[in-house]
């Protein structure tokens, strides 16, 4: 069974919808690890509440990016990990990660990348008035949502939508289109590479 780790640093809906997915079966995985860099997260919660083992950070107490992934790198290999999601996790992953984690590193972000990168895609979109976002699934780089796309699924903006209806209707695309590339992925990986 694949040994997956999911970085969030928020409310962790798209945490949830994958637990909840692994514990229906749908994703053939064991979630061994939460990494988290905000010691407030709700996510935290949700992950105590599944028995899921935490590793939060606090990246101000590290000289620099290296240092902590140095840290969260002992921690995945001690728990054996195969493949990381990232689920809101608000950072840019660097070097350490990537190089260990080459292609078994995802992402899942709430624009049709590459338009509206970075924090606030949702409200980045309804300022710019356009009709249609969506969600997107991609392997991680180092840049800012940069890294080779794997999904998309797009999501049509309504004349009265706010942010926050619009964000209810993206997180019910994310929860299943993660899932969806999530079994599929983990599906396909054989001895250490997707097939």
């Amino acid at each position: 069974m694949m040994k997956l780790a999911i970085f969030a640093s928020g409310s962790g809906t798209n945490f949830q919808a994958i637990v909840d997915a692994v514990k229906k079966g749908d994703i053939q995985a064991n979630i061994e690890v939460l990494v988290c860099d905000k010691t407030d997260a709700k996510v935290i919660e949700r992950a105590a509440n599944e028995q899921i083992d935490c590793f939060v950070f606090q990246p101000k107490k590290y000289e620099n990016k290296a240092e902590y992934e140095k840290e969260i790198l002992a921690v995945l290999q001690k728990r054996e990990i195969d493949f990381i999601a990232l689920a809101g996790y608000m950072r840019l992953v660097g070097s350490t990660l990537l190089q260990a984690y080459q292609h078994r590193i995802i992402n899942i972000h709430p624009s049709l990348l590459p338009s509206f990168p970075g924090k606030d895609a949702i409200g980045q979109a309804i300022r710019a008035g356009v009709k249609v976002t969506g969600v997107t699934i991609h392997y991680v780089d180092e840049g800012m949502d940069t890294g080779p796309i794997i999904a998309q699924q797009a999501v049509s903006i309504l004349e009265n939508d706010t942010e926050e209806t619009l964000a209810m209707r993206i997180h019910e695309v994310e929860h299943a289109l993660y899932t969806k590339v999530l079994k599929e992925m983990l599906g396909h990986y054989i001895g250490g590479s997707l097939k």
